[in-house]
């Protein structure tokens, strides 16, 4: 497989309680920064390198995330519809990304690794992107895919440097990631940020839908020094908070938006 044809995972079913603000009528991918939806300005980003075919592993709110993409094409395009006749529509002009969606209602509760599992069927036992529906980032995913296929290992995780209140990365000299310790108290360093190459062996180390990714598998790939980390010191920035949703919204309306790129 061609490394533009692999497929992009978007982790998007949690209920986005450190949002509820904004979460309590729409799953937190789907809050808009800049009037679209912060997991279309995730596929952007992936579709700016040339990968197209996403599955969308869902949960809360599922409907909402599928109404959406079944109205993307006419919502996001000119049309004519024949109210006198049986309704006919005609698409005029389109202004929609080449994309191909899969999404799979993975449950409410579903762990995250959980998620990741259910989708399974649809990846055709090849490595595969997976990253999480609240993440904005500069990272050239080109790089990252190239510098995955370099190392032969098992799995590549994105570190960034934030500050605190995240997991943190214990890195090699090689940067083959050491320790995966989720969310410490006392420590900023290297964190996972998201945005990970993996090979479908890492369906071998989840179990079901309890499994969470971050600290059951993750934990057991880098034990087992399988687990590397690809460094990116550009921009990173979660949504997890209304604060956060109003930084990256005025990002956006300043014009500057360090993850905005064409398409």
């Amino acid at each position: 497989m061609s490394a533009n044809k692999m497929k992009v995972v978007i982790l998007a079913g949690g209920y986005g309680t450190r949002i509820s603000e904004e979460t309590h009528i729409r799953p937190k991918p789907m809050v808009e920064i800049g009037d679209t939806p912060v997991l279309v300005h995730i596929m952007r980003i992936y579709s700016h390198y040339g990968f197209s075919d996403f599955v969308i592993c869902a949960g809360y709110r599922a409907e909402y995330i599928k109404q959406y993409f079944l109205d993307y094409i006419p919502t996001h395009s000119d049309f004519t519809i024949d109210l006198a006749q049986r309704g006919e529509v005609i698409i005029h002009r389109r202004y929609t990304e080449p994309w191909k969606v899969t999404i799979v209602n993975t449950g409410n509760h579903t762990m995250t690794g959980g998620r990741v599992k259910q989708i399974r069927p649809y990846l055709n036992n090849s490595p595969f992107m997976l990253t999480y529906g609240d993440g904005l980032s500069d990272i050239n995913i080109g790089k990252l895919v190239e510098y995955h296929q370099s190392h032969g290992k098992l799995v590549t995780i994105t570190a960034v440097q934030p500050p605190g209140r995240f997991g943190v990365l214990t890195l090699s000299s090689e940067d083959r990631v050491l320790n995966f310790t989720e969310k410490p108290d006392d420590e900023i360093g290297w964190v996972n940020g998201g945005f990970f190459v993996m090979q479908p062996e890492v369906f071998d180390y989840i179990n079901d839908d309890s499994t969470v990714l971050e600290r059951d598998t993750l934990e057991r790939i880098s034990n087992n020094g399988q687990l590397m980390a690809y460094k990116h010191t550009g921009f990173w920035h979660p949504m997890d908070t209304l604060k956060d949703k109003m930084h990256l919204q005025k990002l956006w309306e300043s014009g500057n938006a360090p993850w905005k790129l064409s398409v």
